[in-house]
């Protein structure tokens, strides 16, 4: 896994770990989060962070 790749990060939002992979997941880790690139990009511009949005998202687009 390539965790530093600015080019191919999907997350929209500005941060200091945009493209850092690896620096994101552990950050939203750490705060019971998932990273916005895990969403589709309706439900990553909501800004909710929560596993229970993912799970939502997932299966809105199903």
């Amino acid at each position: 896994m390539d965790c530093n790749n600015r080019n191919t990060c999907a997350c929209t939002y500005p941060c200091s770990r945009h493209g850092r992979c690896c620096e994101c997941v552990a950050y939203h880790r750490r705060n019971g989060e998932v990273p916005g690139c895990f969403f589709s990009k309706e439900g990553e511009r909501t800004y909710d962070r929560s596993i229970e949005n993912l799970y939502r998202d997932y299966t809105r687009g199903r």
